[in-house]
């Protein structure tokens, strides 16, 4: 099965940006980084998981609630990526961006919901 766009920015842009990090995982354990690798995976892949569990959100508060949970997730994978940056090789700049305009666009939503 195919992903099927959804026309919504932040679902598209999270599941994309989801596969994105798996790729980059990928590459990171060819280095033998395994651990950064396994917490990078689940906070990048977290955040798309969260805002599409916010689409069937039962009330406002549970929608604003799981795209906090995206937010602390797209912050965490921003942690990771500064760490792998420092530690043990260049982060493709895009990657960076993204998460940062995740960051950006979680909020912005939460903010106006």
């Amino acid at each position: 099965m195919t992903y099927k766009r959804r026309n919504n920015i932040i679902v598209d842009k999270s599941f994309y940006f989801g596969c994105d990090i798996v790729k980059f995982c990928k590459e990171l354990k060819k280095k033998h980084e395994y651990e950064i690798a396994s917490q990078l995976i689940r906070s990048g892949t977290s955040i798309g998981a969260n805002v599409r569990e916010s689409q069937r959100g039962v009330s406002n508060k549970d929608f604003k609630n799981k795209l906090a949970i995206a937010l602390k997730e797209a912050d965490e994978t921003s942690f990771w990526l500064d760490i792998v940056e420092e530690t043990t090789m260049e982060v493709p700049n895009q990657l960076i961006e993204r998460c940062d305009e995740l960051i950006r666009l979680l909020v912005s939503i939460i903010k106006n919901s």
